[in-house]
């Protein structure tokens, strides 16, 4: 026997019902989505912890290494920078230095010595020679040895110039030399604090060492790359006192010279490291045995030079046993609590597959049922007999 004719209200009421629980799924995936990607936002937050966590033990294992081998302490390495700094003859650098060691007395009230800061390699220091090595060598001997003054004033202060624009060797730092006998030859770099452009982003106050909070490079899985230790900016050591050297708008030394030197410059282990990451450098990289990628994409090849001033090298362990091992179980609850989560995610994975299975069954059945709804019409005239698998 023949099936009735359907009417329009059934195949109507039907189609809203098919719809309706279409939309139904449609909710239930993308609230699975929204799980899966809150889940991945807490793994990625517990990976950039695992990080820092890593990059602090591994910085602590140089050190203590490094102390074992090395009899050299921080403050003879800050006087070796400060004795190759005195060798660079007719240079700014040299002449201010010898007047702050050599005669401290006679300059230390004058204003244009108040307002010079210090000099780029004496403002920070690294805990590894190769690292001291590249960076200097990525700055290059004339930033390493760039003025850093306080105000713009201290910066005119440095050099006076006539009604022609010539410069007055009788003031300034060039009347300074010539007061002790010595004569600056070429020209100098100077850094303004005040002039420079801080870091725009946040800066993480329970760091004693207020490093800048900086988007670490991400493979496509969330993970770090292979070899990558840190930005270039947060791996320099600064003392205390330059800690508490503040611009007027409250940047520190981080968020405005050594950014302003080394903006996002990543840090490898290796060449190879550098190589395999490209694709997530954006302002340059160096490693550890001497690559370095520059901000413009052009790679530094050959040998390095004799490079006669370098940042100096602190070998001073910067944590406490006790610091180390409460470190350590945090690695270890951290990675217990990654495991947890990613047993959420394969369960909320395995969920959202199975509901878009039945969302793509169930439209294919809704796109039969509006080209051909007699063929999927019961025998029975009933509009809910046909809705039961629907429901």
């Amino acid at each position: 026997m023949a099936s009735p004719p359907l009417t329009s209200q059934i195949v109507e009421f039907n189609c809203k019902v098919m719809e309706e629980k279409l939309k139904s799924l449609g909710l239930k995936a993308k609230h699975h989505d929204e799980n899966l990607r809150f889940l991945k936002s807490e793994i990625n937050a517990i990976e950039e912890v695992c990080v820092d966590l890593a990059i602090k033990l591994g910085n602590y294992h140089t050190s203590v290494a490094a102390v074992a081998t090395n009899d050299t302490s921080t403050e003879e390495a800050e006087q070796r920078t400060i004795r190759s700094i005195l060798d660079q003859d007719k240079t700014a650098a040299a002449l201010l230095c010898q007047l702050k060691v050599r005669y401290h007395e006679r300059t230390s009230n004058m204003p244009l010595m108040k307002d010079i800061l210090g000099f780029v390699a004496t403002l920070g220091k690294v805990n590894d020679d190769n690292l001291s090595r590249v960076l200097t060598e990525y700055l290059g001997m004339d930033n390493m040895l760039a003025l850093v003054c306080k105000t713009y004033d201290g910066v005119k202060g440095l050099e006076k110039y006539d009604k022609d624009g010539i410069i007055d060797k009788s003031s300034g730092v060039h009347g300074l030399g010539r007061s002790v006998g010595k004569f600056l030859d070429g020209r100098f770099t100077v850094f303004c604090l005040e002039n420079l452009r801080s870091f725009s982003g946040d800066v993480n106050i329970d760091d004693p060492q207020r490093k800048l909070i900086l988007h670490r490079p991400r493979l496509p899985g969330g993970e770090s790359p292979p070899g990558f230790l840190d930005f270039a900016v947060n791996m320099i050591h600064l003392d205390r006192a330059h800690l508490s050297c503040l611009t007027a708008s409250g940047h520190g030394l981080r968020e405005t010279l050594f950014y302003s030197l080394f903006s996002h410059l990543q840090v490898y282990k290796t060449r190879a490291d550098i190589q395999c990451a490209l694709p997530l450098i954006n302002d340059g990289a160096v490693s550890l045995d001497g690559g370095i990628l520059k901000p413009n994409d052009s790679f530094c090849l050959g040998y390095s030079k004799n490079l006669e001033v370098k940042f100096p090298v602190s070998l001073e362990v910067s944590s406490s046993p006790e610091n180390i091992a409460e470190m350590e179980e945090q690695v270890k609850l951290k990675n217990w609590e990654k495991e947890r989560l990613l047993e959420d995610m394969k369960r909320e994975e395995d969920l959202l597959k199975q509901v878009k299975e039945l969302y793509s069954k169930k439209k294919q059945e809704l796109m039969d049922y509006l080209t051909h709804p007699s063929l999927t019409q019961p025998a029975v005239p009933s509009k809910y007999l046909l809705l039961q698998s629907w429901c």
